[in-house]
């Protein structure tokens, strides 16, 4: 998938059915949708699968991601919060 693309599918997916979720995402991908690398962003997609619970869990660290690579990118997202 081409750069352009995993950003606005990734924009579209980050509306979430919570607006904690819609805020802290927001905030994140203001600041560094530019700046994050292909890899990064695939991964920002398929922690994006999660249901909106298990993410905002994740975000606000009740809960941290089995995968120490996304539970990485969880702690980049959750310093928006």
């Amino acid at each position: 998938m081409s750069h352009s693309n995993l950003l606005s599918k990734i924009r579209w997916r980050c509306r979430r059915g919570m607006l904690e979720l819609d805020t802290v995402l927001d905030r994140f991908l203001n600041k560094h949708i530019l700046t994050l690398s292909t890899i990064e962003l695939e991964k920002l997609l398929i922690l994006l699968d999660a249901p909106d619970p298990e993410l905002y869990d994740w975000i606000v660290g009740r809960n941290s991601h089995d995968d120490k690579e996304m539970d990485a990118l969880v702690k980049m997202v959750a310093q928006h919060c």
